[in-house]
C-alpha cells in the first residue's frame, strides 16, 4: 500500500474506540493498540516529533492499518490484550520498557473472590486477564466494570461459614454501591459467584450473550414479582449497554459544587451531635407539590460529605390524596427503606417536628434521624430543637443537603407539570 493509500486510510478511521493494527509491507502485524478515539491515536503515530526512537523505526515500517471499533474503551482494552497473546506482535514486547506487564486478578484463596490488578511476576492463586500494557488503564476499567458487577477489591479474606461476618461494617465501596458487602454477609456466597461469573463472561467477550441472559433473568424476576432483583437487572444492563459513554472511575463522586470542606462539616457534626462514629453517608428528603397536584418526593444521597448522584431517587407520590406533608414524607420514607440497601447514617427530612415524626413512623432505619425546618434553620433531633449557629460548618453542612433535596424534588416537579401541560408522556 503506498503513501497515498495509507493517507486515505488514515483519513477514514472513524472517531470511535476500539484496537488497530501496524502491518508492514507483507501483512505481518508489528504492534496493537487500543484508543479512546481510533482516529486520533492513529494519525498521532504519522506527525512529525515523535519523542521515542522505536516509535520512529516500528512507524517507518507501516505500509497499512487496519482496526476493529468497539463499543468501549473498556471493550478495546480486553480486546487488545487477548489480540497481544494470540499475535504477539514484535514491537508490543519491544517497547514495554522490560517491565513486567500487569494483569487483572480473579483471586481464589477464599469463597468470596476479589478482583485485583498486579504484576505477571506476583506470585498468586487467581485466574487473570492480560497481560496489559498500562496499569493505570487496568484500574481504571477495575473501576467501571466494579459499578456494574459490584465486585469487591479488598484484601479481606472471607469464608461463607464465617459467622462474625455479620458484625461487619462495610467500607465506602458498599455504601456508593460499588460493592454488595460479602465481608459483611450482605450477599451470599452463591449470588456473589453469579456476579463473579457474569464478569468472567464479559472478560472473555461475550458481552452480547451476558445482555441476553441478564434481560432473560430480568423478565423472570418481573413475572416472580419479584421487583427489586428486576430493577437491580434493569440498572445492571444499562449500565453496561452504556459503558461506552462512562467516563474516568472517579466519577462517582461530584464535587465541584460542593459550598465548603465536606471533611470540617462532618468533623463539627460529630462535635455538635455528640456521636460516637464518624457519619458516612447522609440522605436527604423533601416533597414539591402545588395545592397537591403533581406531589413528588425526593432523595439526595451524600457521601463524605459531597454528594453521590448516583444514589439520588425521585418517587412519584402515590398513595396520598390532596395536600398533606406528613403522610407524604411519610410515603418516601416508607419507600426508601423497602430497599434492599444500607440505611444511611444520617436521614434528613426537611420539615420541623412533624415531618420529623412522620418519617420515625413510617420506619425511618437511620443511625441518626434529623429534621430542619427552612424559615428559621432550626435542626431537630428527636422532635426537640438543637441550638446550632446557621454559620457553624455542620449547619452549612445540613442545609447544602436539605437545599439539594428541595433543589432535586422541585426539578421532578417541574417535569411532570410540564409534561401534563404539553400532554407529553
Amino acid at each position: 500500500m503506498g503513501p497515498e493509500t495509507l493517507k486515505d486510510k488514515l483519513a477514514s478511521l472513524p472517531d470511535a474506540p476500539g484496537v488497530y493494527f501496524m502491518k508492514d509491507a507483507r501483512g505481518r502485524t508489528l504492534y496493537i493498540g487500543k484508543a479512546k478515539n481510533l482516529r486520533n491515536r492513529v494519525s498521532g503515530y504519522f506527525q512529525a516529533g515523535a519523542p521515542d526512537p522505536r516509535v520512529d523505526s516500528m512507524v517507518a515500517q507501516v505500509r497499512d492499518v487496519e482496526w476493529i471499533d468497539l463499543p468501549s474503551e473498556v471493550d478495546a482494552l480486553l480486546a487488545e490484550a487477548r489480540l497481544i497473546k494470540d499475535v504477539q506482535p514484535k514491537y508490543n514486547v519491544q517497547l514495554k520498557d522490560d517491565k513486567s506487564f500487569a494483569v487483572l486478578a480473579i483471586t481464589r484463596f477464599d469463597d468470596f473472590p476479589k478482583v485485583w490488578v498486579v504484576r505477571q511476576t506476583d506470585s498468586l492463586r487467581a485466574e487473570t486477564w492480560g497481560p496489559f500494557t498500562q496499569g493505570a488503564d487496568v484500574r481504571e476499567a477495575v473501576k467501571i466494570l466494579q459499578r456494574i458487577f459490584k465486585f469487591a477489591t479488598c484484601r479481606i479474606e472471607m469464608r461463607a461459614d464465617d459467622g462474625k461476618r455479620r458484625f461487619f461494617r462495610p467500607c465506602l465501596l458498599h455504601a456508593i454501591r460499588r460493592c454488595t458487602a460479602p465481608c459483611a454477609d450482605l450477599v451470599s456466597k452463591e449470588e456473589y459467584g453469579r456476579d463473579i461469573e457474569s464478569l468472567r463472561r464479559f472478560l472473555r467477550g461475550d458481552r452480547d450473550g451476558l445482555l441476553a441472559e441478564m434481560r432473560s433473568e430480568m423478565k423472570e424476576a418481573s413475572t416472580r414479582l419479584e421487583f427489586e432483583r428486576a430493577a437491580e437487572l434493569r440498572d445492571r444492563i444499562r449500565a453496561l449497554e452504556n459503558l461506552g459513554k462512562a467516563g474516568s472511575g472517579t466519577e462517582y463522586i461530584e464535587g465541584d459544587i460542593t459550598p465548603m470542606d465536606p471533611k470540617e462539616g462532618i468533623d463539627d457534626l460529630v462535635r455538635a451531635l455528640s456521636l460516637d462514629f464518624r457519619p458516612r453517608t447522609i440522605e436527604g428528603v423533601d416533597i414539591a407539590h402545588v395545592q397537591g397536584g403533581e406531589s413528588v418526593g425526593s432523595l439526595v444521597c451524600f457521601v463524605d460529605g459531597i454528594p453521590f448522584k448516583s444514589g439520588y431517587r425521585r418517587y412519584r407520590i402515590r398513595e396520598v390524596r390532596g395536600i398533606d406533608d406528613f403522610a407524604m414524607i411519610a410515603e418516601v420514607v416508607r419507600r426508601r427503606f423497602r430497599r434492599q440497601e444500607s440505611p444511611p447514617d444520617v436521614l434528613l427530612i426537611d420539615g420541623g417536628p412533624g415531618q420529623y415524626n412522620a418519617a420515625r413512623a413510617a420506619g425511618a432505619n437511620a443511625r441518626v434521624l434529623l429534621s430542619l425546618a427552612k424559615r428559621e434553620e432550626t435542626l431537630f433531633r428527636d422532635g426537640r430543637p438543637l441550638e446550632l449557629e446557621r454559620s457553624t460548618p455542620a449547619m452549612r453542612l445540613l442545609m447544602y443537603v436539605r437545599d439539594e433535596a428541595h433543589r432535586f424534588a422541585q426539578h421532578y416537579h417541574h417535569l411532570l407539570r410540564r409534561k401534563a401541560v404539553l400532554g407529553e408522556s
